[in-house]
């Protein structure tokens, strides 16, 4: 616990306070910024900049020529500051004007900063900063010059003089006014990242650090066979999508148009990888395992952990390797992980009802039709499509693999 001062003390709403060491670390280690007061010449400043905790000591992330590390580098005794963060959590909607209130967390820490000058500290420190955004991060990128290492200082506050500030909970509403015809209650905020955008000229795959961590239905695990490879579908993928499905064979039954160019398949996959960050699909990209090159894209979706469900679908492949062993493969390795990885009990196919071929080949997987959904969903010419439905149960797995192992094995394919 911290010790209260008199500058940490409340005058008002002192439940809300306290001195919980744990939780203003935990409150420290969410926020990725903060807000910095400090005085120079007798005026207050606030500096918004980036923060890491390390141990009980608070770092701050600074330009070597902004305000406060030129009052720092003059004062060899330290720079007397206070710093903030806060943790917006909710909107409180009252009955009433006075009773709008918001639950936070919030941290206030007094105290004098240093000038951080060892160069075994300031370098662990920006390392920490960097992998604060992303585990495993700072080996990921280039580490600072030593122009930008001049061009960079750092402060170092000691967590000795601490606060927490919180308020959680509901509407607190006078009796009197509970009978009043308002909306009351709480809208909760948190922040979420949403999908990473690459920069132009960006080839390098999303680091594991940027994707949401899942339970394992809803990770691309990479998957490798003798004739096919199964990888997450990137954005970098598009332009070999788009030159290995050019077919419009490829395109005829499914539901977007052709694209006309790779900006069109760009957006297919960005379409994709925005479904697979709402937790709606998961998508791989297939690879030829003998030239390695992209010949096409599938998907799981429809996944539902609790009932041991998901469909296989999403699938486009270039036209030379239909009725090639691709196919075939990559639907074992996904069968193969469905059943015996993820625990599914029931795998599920889609296709329209004029694809025959496509019903064909997902017969010959060892699947049951099981029904037609009329008027399903929309084709790309705006027409309704009903839609067949196959399903494979656990119990038909290891006839169907033993099967598919051997056409494998003889050369024959499914699809």
């Amino acid at each position: 616990m911290y010790t209260p001062t008199a500058r940490t003390t409340p005058h008002r709403s002192r439940e809300r306070m306290s001195y919980d060491r744990a939780a203003a670390h935990a409150v420290l280690d969410e926020a990725y910024h903060c807000m910095l007061g400090f005085t120079v010449d007798g005026e207050p400043r606030l500096l918004p900049t980036l923060h890491v905790r390390m141990g009980d000591t608070l770092y701050l992330h600074g330009s070597t020529g902004s305000r406060p590390l030129l009052a720092a580098r003059g004062r060899p005794d330290g720079l007397p500051v206070c710093v903030g963060v806060t943790l917006l959590d909710g909107l409180v909607y009252a009955r009433s004007h006075f009773h709008h209130s918001a639950n936070y967390r919030s941290v206030v820490a007094h105290g004098v900063a240093r000038l951080v000058t060892d160069a075994g500290e300031r370098s662990a420190v920006l390392t920490a900063l960097v992998e604060k955004v992303g585990t495993g991060r700072s080996a990921e990128s280039r580490p600072p010059s030593r122009r930008e290492l001049a061009e960079t200082a750092v402060l170092a506050l000691p967590l000795r003089e601490v606060s927490v500030r919180a308020r959680t909970g509901g509407v607190r509403d006078d009796p009197a006014d509970l009978a009043l015809p308002y909306w009351a209650g709480v809208v909760p905020l948190r922040l979420t990242p949403a999908l990473p955008e690459p920069d132009a000229g960006v080839t390098a795959p999303v680091p594991a650090c940027l994707r949401p961590a899942r339970p394992p239905w809803y990770e691309p695990a990479p998957m490798r066979g003798a004739h096919v490879t199964l990888e997450p579908l990137d954005l970098t993928h598009a332009d070999e999508l788009f030159d290995a499905t050019a077919n419009p064979e490829v395109w005829r039954h499914l539901p977007s148009p052709r694209p006309t160019d790779a900006a069109g398949v760009r957006e297919l996959v960005a379409d994709a990888l925005s479904a697979h960050h709402r937790g709606e699909r998961v998508p791989w990209v297939q690879r030829c395992a003998v030239t390695g090159a992209v010949v096409g894209t599938t998907s799981y979706y429809e996944i539902d952990p609790g009932r041991g469900s998901v469909a296989i679908g999403y699938t486009f492949l270039g036209r030379p390797w239909w009725r090639t062993a691709v196919n075939t493969e990559a639907k074992l390795l996904l069968l193969g992980r469905a059943f015996d990885e993820l625990g599914a009990r029931r795998v599920v196919w889609h296709t329209d009802v004029r694809n025959e071929r496509s019903q064909r080949a997902v017969e010959r997987l060892g699947a049951t039709r099981e029904g037609v959904l009329r008027m399903d969903r929309r084709r790309a010419d705006g027409s309704w499509r009903d839609t067949v439905q196959y399903s494979m149960i656990v119990d038909e797995w290891p006839e169907a693999q033993r099967r598919l192992r051997e056409k494998l094995r003889a050369g024959t394919t499914t699809a």
